[in-house]
């Protein structure tokens, strides 16, 4: 910045910042949040539609609130008061319902029940500044928490004022009103900033709810996973997204999200589907009852039918993508051409395979991939009932305004899926058809956050925003996606071939090389970061703990942390999900045991079972000015500084009212 420059810019700093005075109390003010504790970052990965489980892990800050109340009344309070003191912050409106009915003196336990979360808020709160803490604060007893807050201990000139406090929220009858409120904000003092490392969509009951969650979360980012940019794609009215989102929502007898969540018309397909599949049973199709259960046969039948009829739709749409885009290198994915419909059978790789099913009304044996007047009429309300959604348009807004393909934040490197590499380890190149250009790694991350961006901006453009829903689609399910990272995505063969070596979906070499430290410190260096200090957070792949399989790769250097929150997941990893917390005193992976329902938890007072394993000690407790954070800070103290310089030296006149 040349001088000119600097002294423009630092007139306009002086508009903030008018006196000597003020600018240095500012600098006094930010020097010293620099020496405040980090705040707490927790960090999740592929929610999988699950909301009661991820609103629990939310509330309970994965355990860091129960160990809090520990710490605080471990020595005076039995663990069932423990136990009820802790359900009461996670759930203050539902469990103050229950204690209405069970308790005989409710004022005096609403009076020992406030000194108690009035200890425990001063207790989250004290390592931030007074300012943010007021930032959180209710509007509608903002003035008397911070009074209560900043009460000094054997301070005996207020102990009456405090006392009176207290007994003036009980006699108006605003105890439980109150109660709610401090609840609410220690919950937010516990976590500084959420990061959701993918998949929030698809599988579990209600992925609108945790939508809605997020919405009006506090500090939130989000890493996009295949499954999210399925549904951004989707909400764009791509063909192939929109088909192989309602075929997730069949599959998991899910559709519930669709109709009641976002307001989707599904009569037509259900119509369409009972009217071309009639005598079929669509046995292959049956709805994964497992995890959503669907127990009506009339209702499992309906859904049945559904499922087929739209996995045929999206087995021609996506041959249609695939043709027009050569470059996305996935012919070997077009199968309805290799069909022998005469013989009920399909040619793969060279080996002929029988079909589950040859009942194929739809397809033209001739032109596999046309879609039939029917299913054109179909699809085009499906397209007119996603784009007309307001909650599902608001929640993709969110998405992108939140979201990315990639996150680099406090020394951590955050994606969903892989950074795609080559079997010698370099990084793979894609070709894109828009400029020719090849790119790979971070660059490659990059150019495809770009792409979607354009596809939500350009909403005039129609063949920018078609590429645009294509590459979303490529980023489901294509073999170089970061949000993949398979060859293949073999979900035709798991609906009509018996033998799974067809089954097979072979990981990109990224999955095997992630246990080399040197590989990670490649890529850590790739996007800018001291391999040294720094770690990668990663998701998609579910780790098998009951196999023995581990979370922390490369010595520390990178930890997976879907550990199967999704309850498809569960039987398989043998756990309920990871949880991995960032704090002033290192990294914490935090394991977690499955999560029933909430009706449970409150009326039991039952909490996820959370084991904590320290992933890095840090040898000096992490400040605000160790944090990126810390270094815009420390920025800001440098302009400022040569703001008071500038004053001094007569080059800029102060403005005294």
């Amino acid at each position: 910045m040349n001088e000119e420059t600097d002294l423009r810019y630092l007139k306009l700093l002086s508009r903030q910042y008018p006196t000597i005075d003020e600018a240095c109390t500012e600098v006094i003010n930010l020097q010293a949040i620099l020496n405040l504790p980090k705040g707490t970052e927790h960090f999740l990965s592929d929610i999988h539609g699950e909301d009661e489980a991820f609103s629990h892990v939310l509330r309970n800050a994965s355990g860091v609130i129960k160990r809090k109340i520990t710490d605080l009344y471990g020595k005076t309070l039995a663990q069932k008061d423990i136990n009820s003191l802790a359900t009461l912050i996670y759930y203050p409106n539902r469990k103050l319902e229950l204690i209405r009915k069970e308790e005989n003196n409710l004022n005096n336990w609403s009076r020992i029940t406030l000194y108690r979360l009035i200890e425990i808020c001063k207790y989250t709160s004290s390592k931030y500044t007074r300012s943010k803490v007021r930032k959180m604060l209710p509007k509608e007893f903002a003035y008397i928490i911070e009074e209560l807050l900043h009460e000094q201990a054997g301070a005996l000139d207020k102990e009456d004022y405090y006392n009176e406090i207290i007994n003036t929220i009980i006699n108006i009858d605003k105890a439980d009103e109150f109660i709610i409120a401090i609840s609410n904000l220690i919950q937010k003092l516990v976590i500084d900033r959420l990061h959701i490392i993918g998949d929030i969509y698809d599988r579990g009951p209600a992925a609108e709810k945790v939508m809605d969650i997020l919405l009006h979360y506090h500090s939130v980012d989000i890493q996009w996973g295949n499954h999210d940019i399925l549904w951004m794609g989707a909400a764009l009215g791509n063909g192939a997204c929109i088909a192989t989102v309602t075929r997730m929502c069949a599959c998991y007898s899910n559709l519930s999200t669709l109709e009641d969540g976002y307001g989707i018309n599904l009569l037509p397909l259900a119509t369409f589907a009972m009217e071309h599949y009639p005598a079929d049973i669509c046995d292959g199709f049956r709805p994964n009852s497992s995890i959503n259960k669907v127990t009506a046969e009339n209702e499992i039948r309906i859904i049945s039918q559904m499922h087929k009829a739209i996995a045929i739709i999206q087995f021609k749409l996506e041959g249609l993508v695939i043709q027009s885009h050569p470059e996305f290198h996935m012919s070997n994915r077009l199968l309805l051409n290799k069909i022998d419909f005469k013989n009920n059978t399909i040619s793969l790789d060279g080996d002929t395979y029988p079909l589950r099913c040859g009942h194929f009304p739809t397809i033209d044996p001739a032109n596999p991939y046309k879609l039939i007047q029917e299913e054109v009429e179909v699809l085009e309300k499906l397209k007119d009932s996603f784009r007309k959604s307001e909650k599902l348009q608001s929640h993709m807004d969110f998405l992108l305004k939140k979201g990315g393909m990639y996150l680099s934040f406090n020394s951590n490197l955050l994606y969903h899926g892989c950074i795609p590499l080559n079997e010698d380890g370099s990084f793979a190149k894609f070709q894109f058809k828009d400029d020719g250009l090849e790119y790979s790694g971070k660059a490659l991350l990059d150019r495809f956050d770009t792409l979607v961006r354009e596809g939500y901006l350009n909403t005039n453009d129609t063949e920018k925003q078609k590429y645009s829903s294509d590459m979303m689609w490529y980023l489901w399910s294509g073999s170089l996606s970061p949000l993949y990272g398979k060859e293949k995505m073999t979900t035709f063969e798991r609906y009509f071939i018996e033998d799974k070596v067809t089954h097979i979906e072979s990981k990109n070499p990224y999955y095997e090389q992630i246990n080399d430290e040197k590989v990670c410190h490649k890529i850590l260096g790739e996007f800018g970061l001291d391999p040294v200090r720094s770690h990668i957070v990663n998701g998609h792949v579910p780790v098998i703990t009951k196999k023995g399989e581990s979370p922390i790769k490369a010595k520390g250097k990178l930890l997976v942390i879907d550990g199967g929150l999704s309850r498809a997941y569960q039987k398989k990893t043998g756990i309920a999900g990871y949880t991995l917390i960032n704090n002033s005193y290192g990294l914490q992976l935090v394991s977690h045991s499955p999560f029933d329902n909430t009706e449970e938890a409150i009326q039991e007072e039952l909490d996820i079972v959370s084991s904590t394993m320290v992933v890095e000690n840090e040898v000096l407790r992490k400040h605000v000015g160790d944090t990126d954070i810390g270094a815009e800070l420390k920025s800001s103290i440098c302009d400022l500084e040569k703001l008071i310089e500038a004053y001094r030296k007569g080059r800029i006149k102060e403005s005294r009212k």
